[in-house]
């Protein structure tokens, strides 16, 4: 009955705003548009002073928090959506009532065995902050000998949330394969791999104690960094639903007014954020993946050295070496304007199939870059080069990469965010001295010799068996040989048997066509009592037998 209610709940939002005007009915099979075209929801008007962006917006508002943070996730996918909606998406707020505090108190003390009172010496009933998956308290731990309790926030999943993100999921799973189903467009657009990748997302994001290891290692990542700050998690109160960390202080990273007010060196601000991105996603392959305004702060400390302060870390991704290498040769031949070789490291690397026409995907890219090259660089969006480059890869079946679309999403928030902060920053500008010299660090001969320096211990440590094991080796080849030359012989014989048999067969089949002619020969000279026929088959026929015995 739940479910039922909930998806009637769904259909009359869905009918209030519209939205099957927004389906490509003339894909749908005629079954499909003519009950489309007989609906009762036909009867209200598409309301005139919405576009169909402020329509998707407004209904997935009415449907509740897990509802808005698949729009969120969908706004950063403006490849598989089209601009003006994922623009409007982007307006979607995460800002949702709170639950009952008391519900939240019961679950701190389920989760960490110990009532409120003993394990804060402070503890805020009302809420700091609310979400669609958690929502934070604040409190202060017990003092420790002459240092005072230390100020944290409580980070407290909604209760029974999976239970509403499993049956939401569920509903959108039917939709969009009805989409790909009845829907060329739709199929294009990947829905069920969208929705697979937010169920990813949003059980990730379930697990504090998942979200904990991220920071920490995070932290440990930018330790003693003046670019990036991550509060500390504190272990002993955290568990898979609640979590809890250290308080921090500063200016929400949206609030330009309150970083002029301060005298932010702004410029340096915008360079840092693009510098954290790049060393997370090449030097550490960990990078954060939800850098959107609401999680990114700016210390109060030295405003022209700002450093950035993350919290909220659910949502990470990491690429594997050859997805930095390939991604980073790729950023630096587009940097270039060299297609051909942008083409050439995507069927190297195998994001599109290896029977991919190199010269052919070369000219396709080329067809799409080459016109937003014309801008002056500081004008041109790196983000969304990326993605012209990836919507033109897929024309020639590339895979979908999780990580590569992680890392999309990403990139676009910190180049609209620096752009925000300062709108003169030449993102190209940062990021191609970071590629080459990470490239550089990566292949140059200190790179060699610190590889050789990891490797070093092990090869030390098998050196005494390496005598062993090459007399094991050159036994085993020179068996080898021996076989290999066995089998030689034996395929020599078998060869040799299969011809004699061959020649034997044809000689039988010869004698036997010999022998049936002269008895026929021999029956007709008796028919006909001719004796020099008779005579002369029985010689022949004898001298046959004497022949193929």
């Amino acid at each position: 009955m739940a479910n039922l209610w909930r998806l009637w709940k769904i259909l009359f939002v869905f009918t209030r705003y519209r939205l099957d005007s927004l389906v490509p009915v003339e894909q749908l099979p005629l079954s499909l548009r003519i009950l489309l075209w007989l609906a009762p929801w036909r009867l209200n008007p598409v309301p005139s002073r919405l576009n169909r962006g402020e329509r998707l917006r407004l209904a997935l508002e009415a449907l509740g928090p897990i509802f808005i943070k698949f729009g969120q996730i969908l706004s950063t996918r403006p490849d598989l959506v089209p601009e003006d909606i994922a623009r409007e998406l982007k307006r979607l707020q995460d800002d949702v009532p709170p639950f009952p505090s008391k519900q939240a108190i019961a679950l701190i003390e389920e989760q960490l065995g110990k009532t409120v009172a003993e394990l804060f010496a402070e503890f805020s009933v009302e809420p700091l902050a609310s979400a669609s998956i958690a929502q934070v308290h604040t409190a202060r731990l017990f003092a420790e000998g002459d240092q005072p309790g230390k100020e944290v926030v409580v980070k407290v999943v909604r209760p029974g949330i999976e239970n509403v993100i499993e049956r939401d999921l569920q509903l959108l799973e039917t939709m969009a394969r009805l989409l790909v189903k009845y829907s060329d467009e739709g199929r294009r657009l990947k829905p069920l791999e969208v929705v697979e990748d937010y169920r990813h997302t949003i059980y990730g994001e379930l697990n504090l104690q998942v979200e904990a290891s991220n920071a920490t290692q995070l932290r440990r990542n930018f330790n003693g960094s003046d670019l990036l700050y991550v509060p500390e998690v504190y272990w002993e109160y955290t568990r898979t639903k609640v979590m809890v960390s250290e308080r921090i202080y500063g200016i929400p990273v949206a609030d330009v007014e309150q970083l002029y007010a301060q005298n932010t060196n702004m410029k340096e601000l915008a360079e840092r954020g693009v510098e954290i991105f790049f060393t997370q996603v090449f030097r550490d392959s960990f990078f954060h993946a939800d850098m959107h305004p609401g999680n990114i702060f700016v210390s109060r400390n030295n405003p022209q050295k700002p450093q950035y302060i993350a919290i909220d870390c659910g949502i990470v991704g990491s690429l594997t070496e050859e997805d930095q290498t390939y991604l980073a040769m790729n950023m630096l031949a587009f940097f270039n304007q060299d297609y051909h070789q942008v083409a050439q490291l995507h069927v190297d690397s195998g994001w599109v199939p290896a029977s991919t026409k190199v010269h052919e995907l070369a000219s396709a890219i080329r067809a799409v870059l080459e016109p937003i090259f014309e801008k002056p660089l500081a004008e041109i969006s790196f983000g969304q080069v990326l993605i012209q480059l990836f919507s033109t890869a897929r024309r020639f079946n590339m895979e979908v990469q999780p990580q590569l679309v992680l890392l999309q999403k990403t990139l676009l928030n910190i180049e609209g965010l620096g752009r925000q902060l300062y709108p003169q920053l030449d993102l190209w500008a940062t990021a191609k001295p970071f590629l080459e010299r990470w490239m550089r660090e990566r292949f140059g001969p200190k790179a060699a010799f610190k590889e050789l320096k990891r490797q070093l211990p092990g090869w030390l440590e098998k050196a005494p068996q390496m005598p062993g094991l090459v007399h094991g080796a050159l036994t085993r080849l020179n068996h080898l040989d021996d076989t290999q030359q066995s089998l030689q012989q034996e395929i020599i014989a078998l060869r040799e048997e299969l011809a004699e048999q061959r020649a034997q067969r044809r000689q039988q089949s010869l004698g036997t066509l010999a022998i049936g002619s002269g008895l026929f020969v021999w029956w007709q000279a008796f028919a006909l009592g001719v004796p020099e026929l008779l005579g002369l088959s029985l010689s022949g026929v004898g001298v046959l037998l004497l022949v193929l015995r």
